[in-house]
């Protein structure tokens, strides 16, 4: 089972959304521990990619307009994936992803 950890600024990113976009990116980030945790690569819904020009940054969807982005850490547990949750929101994430 995969492991996570979020930065400061992912949670105050998180108290401004309001409470569906809470619930749509909730629906989201369990379909993307599914995925993580079978190693068999990200739905096509999700949209994972790696954000352009920020290393090691990715990106997933969860929402018309509303993304979240992410990088593996080291692992915390021998054998399964970590991740740092960075920002989520808007495309106005990428700003400073």
């Amino acid at each position: 089972m995969p492991t996570f950890e979020a930065v400061d600024r992912f949670r105050r990113d998180y108290e401004q959304l309001d409470p569906q976009q809470r619930e749509a990116f909730k629906h989201a980030r369990d379909q993307f521990v599914e995925d993580l945790g079978s190693g068999g690569g990200f739905r096509p819904g999700l949209r994972v990619k790696r954000v352009q020009g920020a290393g090691d940054v990715w990106e997933m969807s969860w929402a018309p307009n509303g993304r979240a982005t992410w990088q593996y850490g080291s692992e915390q547990r021998e054998g399964h994936p970590h991740v740092i949750w960075r920002r989520i929101g808007t495309h106005d994430v990428f700003r400073r992803p």
